[in-house]
């Protein structure tokens, strides 16, 4: 049983960057705090999502920042008019962390790791009296409103003034996040919207459009063996939603065994998995050479080749090869891929039709989670006051970029801000 000689305390389920964020702001007011995470050590996916180096945010300015967050824009703002990208430079800075801004615009640690922040933010959290318990997973609350955990030593339960539910979502379980929690919300009042990949791959349906709804998905055995794995760049790609929204950035991606995923794909994610759960499927074009109009691309096809094959012919006049080469065999016909006019047409829109969106453990994010129509302002949950909810668990989403990870910080800290305020 937990205790504490505060009159104020607050326990704070789950340790990643909402619920440390959290924890921080519970502290600063005064408020005793007890953090439980299920885990041997917090922030595992923090430390995993940084092992290429570390995307604390993101420098695009507000409210440019600010559509990154789709339909929940509205609500995301206001997290972020208490904590944007600046505040969380500053923060950053704060703990001995120096940040830069890379061509991307994505802003990194000088070191590019994530280990040595995380390390000073929990040396600074312990300083400020944050209590940790590892291997501790929630299971619920009893009948009198106490919090059931499994610890080491079996179950156990502990009281507090408010709690602060940070448990993630339900990418990468094997890190903590496995959803678990949403029958236990929805249980208490809560509306849970459906959990689903974010920031995902994607599986291909038939390579040609004309197929048949029952041809064979996926890519030919030769392609998947030869090519999975490989970036496909520069390329730019475009897609249509429903409801008339639309995609197109360049960029590059990865071809999967089964389809393609990679950062280019992530940023169309929401779009492509909202079209395949209305439509069944979604369609996106490829072009291949971003850098030309489609009048250079006729004029070149059409070149006069003489003795020459058409592959060679494609890379002398276009650089076409290996993998994009690979990509027109996929989709055309001999017939079309001998036609001058289909095969420049197709260079400039090569079309992909995606059949599913991959398994939500694999995804990078969590889409859906609690609606945020259950709770108030300071995200606290209405059916059960003194709850309060932040990060991935939270009915919203993002692209990569620093995005994702900035508004979950500020998620956290406007709970953590709430929680305090609940108990003033």
């Amino acid at each position: 049983m937990t205790t504490s000689d505060s009159p104020r305390h607050v326990i704070v389920i789950g340790g990643g960057p909402a619920g440390l964020m959290a924890a921080e702001r519970l502290a600063q007011a005064g408020v005793s705090v007890d953090l439980y995470d299920a885990m041997a050590s917090v922030g595992r996916k923090f430390l995993l999502a940084g092992k290429g180096g570390l995307n604390l945010t993101h420098s695009e300015v507000r409210p440019d920042f600010d559509t990154r967050f789709f339909e929940r824009q509205p609500h995301v703002a206001a997290w972020l008019d208490r904590f944007d990208g600046e505040a969380l430079r500053a923060w950053a800075a704060g703990l001995g962390v120096e940040t830069f801004v890379g061509t991307s615009g994505r802003v990194f640690p000088q070191s590019l790791k994530a280990a040595p922040l995380l390390r000073a933010w929990l040396s600074r959290l312990r300083g400020q009296g944050v209590r940790f318990h590892m291997r501790h997973r929630w299971l619920g609350w009893t009948d009198d409103g106490g919090l059931r955990f499994q610890g080491p030593d079996g179950e156990h339960q502990s009281r507090a003034d408010a709690v602060v539910l940070a448990l993630g979502g339900a990418s990468w379980p094997q890190l903590g996040s496995d959803g678990a929690w949403a029958p236990l919300l929805s249980g208490v009042g809560a509306e849970v919207a459906p959990l689903r990949a974010a920031n995902c791959g994607f599986d291909l349906g038939p390579r040609r459009l004309d197929a048949a709804a029952d041809a064979a998905p996926g890519w030919s055995p030769f392609f998947a063996e030869k090519f999975a794995g490989q970036p496909i760049k520069p390329v730019a790609l475009s897609a249509e939603g429903v409801e008339g929204r639309r995609f197109a950035r360049q960029g590059e991606f990865v071809v999967t065994a089964t389809g393609i995923e990679g950062s280019l794909v992530y940023a169309a994610s929401a779009l492509l998995r909202e079209a395949i759960e209305r439509q069944g499927e979604a369609v996106v074009h490829l072009d291949l050479l971003p850098g030309r109009d489609t009048d250079w691309v006729v004029e070149q096809v059409a070149y006069p080749r003489g003795s020459r094959s058409l592959s060679s012919h494609l890379k002398s006049r276009l650089n076409i090869e290996g993998l994009k080469a690979g990509l027109l065999h996929e989709v055309l016909s001999k017939e079309e891929y001998a036609d001058p006019a289909i095969l420049a047409r197709t260079l400039k829109a090569l079309p992909l039709r995606l059949r599913a969106a991959r398994p939500v453990a694999e995804a990078i994010s969590t889409a859906g989670g609690v609606r945020l129509e259950s709770l108030d302002a300071q995200l606290m949950l209405k059916a059960r006051p003194g709850v309060f909810i932040a990060g991935e668990m939270l009915d919203w989403e993002a692209p990569t970029g620093g995005y994702l990870l900035t508004a979950s910080m500020a998620s956290g800290l406007v709970a953590g801000e709430g929680a305090a305020a609940f108990l003033a």
